[in-house]
């Protein structure tokens, strides 16, 4: 192949490990003439000014400087930015599309971890293992756990609401269709007869906080939606059952969450806050019922390069003349978390 387009790299390598690994850089380099290894951190320093108006395809990351106009001037060849992570609110302008820039990003690749992590905690959510660990490491014998195991606890003919028939959304209706669940969908942009091709239920979201057992977020952070799940709603969970956030923090009512857990009636596993990190004397540190990690579900670790095969991959698809899978349109941005 000859290799006529031209790629930089623009991240934060410390925030990126793992991502565009050296393998995948080798890969790169077959069908593109990679500029320089090493991505650029800052556009306005006299490397970058050297490599961007040399660049045709800008492959960014995590702590991706912002690209807006005056960037866009500083690559005049510029035709593709390919986004090796989700979305890419934090760091391109809009003008970016206006001016005609194809963009692409991997957020299909990052909702295969985020799906799986719901998975398990829709599992372990029914089937209370976090109460049953509590009770048998203060116990330490089975006394108080083994006539729990009577009660209806368990998978079986679960009711599952899933708020936003996302990527991560529908990938999590997907994982869920082996097993014995009753699937509610609430998305005001889905209509029943695509609901059915989904095999769900398409309901509002105050029936789905009603009839669900585990109720799980994956909508995006839009104007629209933040406070969402507000206090009102929260009260009409019922008594025993499990909300899940995996999406963003913004989109639940975090004081009127801790009020509703404090109660004890519902349980809680949150991945996402507002702030990114609460403060160190949040209850969501200490309530018993509620399992709290920190931003964890995206791909992390080995994970990561799956984003890197994903974006090159999609890079491969641009040079070669191939539709992209993922390329992001005005109206995409517009409603991406």
């Amino acid at each position: 192949m000859t290799r006529t387009h031209r790629v930089a790299l623009a991240m934060d390598p410390v925030r990126t490990g793992g991502v565009i690994t050296p393998a995948l850089l080798d890969r790169l380099a077959t069908s593109c003439i990679v500029l320089d290894p090493q991505p650029l951190q800052s556009f306005h320093d006299e490397r970058a000014r050297d490599v961007l108006k040399q660049t045709d395809i800008l492959l960014t990351g995590w702590g991706c400087p912002l690209i807006n106009r005056e960037v866009l001037a500083l690559a005049p060849q510029l035709k593709l930015i390919a986004h090796s992570a989700g979305t890419v609110k934090g760091f391109l302008s809009p003008e970016v599309l206006d001016a005609g820039v194809t963009v692409t990003h991997a957020a299909e690749a990052n909702a295969v971890p985020v799906a799986e992590f719901t998975l398990a905690a829709i599992l372990f959510a029914n089937k209370q293992v976090f109460r049953f660990r509590d009770l048998y490491r203060a116990d330490r014998s089975r006394q108080r756990t083994f006539p729990l195991t009577g009660q209806p606890v368990g998978n079986y003919r679960r009711t599952i609401g899933i708020v936003g028939a996302s990527r991560i959304g529908r990938r999590v209706i997907e994982l869920l269709e082996p097993f014995d669940f009753k699937v509610l969908l609430h998305d005001p942009y889905i209509g029943e007869h695509e609901a059915a091709v989904l095999g769900v239920e398409s309901v509002s979201l105050d029936e789905l906080m009603r009839r669900s057992d585990v109720v799980s977020i994956h909508a995006p952070a839009l104007p629209s939606t933040q406070k969402m799940i507000d206090r009102r709603r929260l009260a009409l969970m019922r008594d025993g059952t499990t909300l899940i956030n995996t999406a963003r923090g913004v989109i639940v009512d975090q004081d009127g969450l801790i009020d509703e857990l404090r109660t004890g009636r519902i349980d809680a596993i949150i991945d996402v806050t507002h702030p990114e990190v609460p403060g160190a004397d949040s209850a969501l540190y200490d309530l018993p019922n509620v399992f709290l990690t920190p931003h964890i579900a995206g791909a992390l670790g080995n994970e990561r390069e799956r984003l890197g095969e994903f974006i090159v991959e999609e890079i491969e698809r641009y040079v070669g003349g191939r539709p992209l899978l993922s390329a992001i349109t005005p109206s995409v941005l517009e409603t991406m978390a």
